[in-house]
């Protein structure tokens, strides 16, 4: 009997892990089109329709019974799966999770209380734990321990979005715009909250170093760096400004596209980290 790591499509991690996940797609809706997320729509293609479109796409949770699908299949192998899901403040599907889980007691469903690359390191974590042989209950109550020391940090390129989604007035966005403003946010409590505000993008990258240092990193554990749009560029400009925090230090720097749950309401050009913090500043 094995241990498998079932995920949504909105947790963002790197391909030497997810090629070992098994993934749960929400739905992305552009008008009156949905698409499964991941499946008939990619990432680079969801950005080059959010980038060029005037509508502000939808996310819709996965339900119950596309999780009952996966845990069938793994109970009719003998295996055991945990599952790991956006955070239940963002979206339902960590209820659809827990409902389809209650047939199934070989399936334990945990609440990364974070998204994107922030439930990544998690599912990275995760997935590292089982081969290291720990087993499901004692893995399920290790996550939800760690899951409050995982952090994710970003700034946003433009508040264009956040005024469509309804997040923000016009005025506030047009102010932002011609004074050059770039948010940071992070996850707390399972929300996203403003840090604060830097203008332009140099001193919005050095605050998200700031940010970083007073959290400190545990590089034993996943790290991972993401962004969003259909270019890296504004990711590859802050890695060359951070260098410090990642030379000799980590021994690949692992880089996603984000989530379209994020990418809805950052819009494109927006960087983002997500780490463990080390033990001497974990909550």
């Amino acid at each position: 009997m094995s241990i498998r790591i079932i995920t949504d499509s909105t947790v963002d991690a790197d391909a030497s892990y997810t090629n070992k996940f098994s993934v749960v797609p929400l739905t992305v809706s552009f008008g009156e089109k949905d698409y499964s997320d991941g499946v008939d729509l990619s990432k680079q293609d969801f950005y080059r329709m959010l980038e060029t479109g005037d509508v502000l796409p939808k996310t819709s949770q996965a339900p119950p019974d596309t999780f009952a699908r996966i845990y069938r299949e793994l109970r009719d192998k003998g295996d055991e799966a945990i599952v790991i899901t956006v955070s239940s403040r963002l979206s339902g599907t960590f209820q659809s999770a827990l409902i389809a889980a209650e047939d199934f007691p070989n399936v334990r469903v945990v609440d990364s209380r974070n998204v994107s690359i922030g439930s990544g390191v998690l599912a990275e974590y995760a997935q590292q734990c089982v081969e290291q042989g720990m087993g499901l209950d004692e893995l399920t109550q290790h996550l939800i321990r760690k899951r409050d020391d995982v952090c994710l940090l970003a700034r946003l390129d433009t508040l264009e979005y956040l005024k469509k989604g309804g997040r923000i007035s016009k005025t506030t966005a047009f102010a932002g715009g011609v004074l050059n403003i770039k948010p940071v946010v992070t996850v707390k409590d399972g929300d996203v909250v403003f840090l604060g505000k830097a203008r332009g993008s140099r001193k919005a990258n050095n605050f998200l170093v700031e940010q970083i240092n007073l959290n400190g990193i545990d590089y034993a554990k996943p790290v991972l760096l993401g962004y969003t749009g259909t270019s890296d560029g504004m990711l590859r400009e802050y890695i060359s400004e951070s260098r410090d925090l990642w030379e000799g230090k980590v021994d690949r720097l692992c880089c996603e596209q984000l989530c379209s749950v994020i990418g809805t309401h950052a819009g494109p050009g927006g960087v983002a980290v997500a780490f463990f913090r080390s033990s001497d500043t974990a909550q």
